[in-house]
């Protein structure tokens, strides 16, 4: 890490201290005025939360979440969607194969529960 970017997340603990203090007054502030409408009090959360969001993101941990999220939309791009006819196919292997285990575990329970029966009397 350079010291440029040091000195830019050098107060990432009173940043993150925030953070939980403006969640945790988020929620304390909910249960205090829980007599004032609904709209109110999920408003100012979302705003609480938006500033909270805003504030972790320029810390060091939240910059490195921001890059990996936008790195996974770009990946998500790249990938090659099956088309409808391989979706089906796929699918009808799948159900296939579920029916046939579910058969061959149910002959092998019931052979064990004959089996079972015999020995036990």
């Amino acid at each position: 890490m350079s010291v440029a970017e040091q000195k830019a997340y050098r107060l990432d603990g009173l940043k993150w201290l925030l953070v939980v203090l403006l969640l945790g007054g988020g929620v304390y502030g909910n249960f205090y005025y829980a007599d004032q409408p609904v709209l109110y009090r999920a408003g100012a959360l979302l705003v609480l939360v938006a500033m909270a969001l805003l504030l972790a993101f320029q810390t060091a941990s939240g910059a490195a979440f921001w890059r990996l999220a936008k790195g996974a939309q770009t990946e998500a791009r790249r990938v090659v969607w099956p088309n409808r006819q391989e979706r089906n196919q796929t699918t009808l292997v799948v159900v296939g194969f579920i029916l046939v285990m579910g058969l061959i575990l149910w002959g092998l329970d019931s052979l064990f529960g004959w089996l079972a029966a015999l020995i036990i009397g």
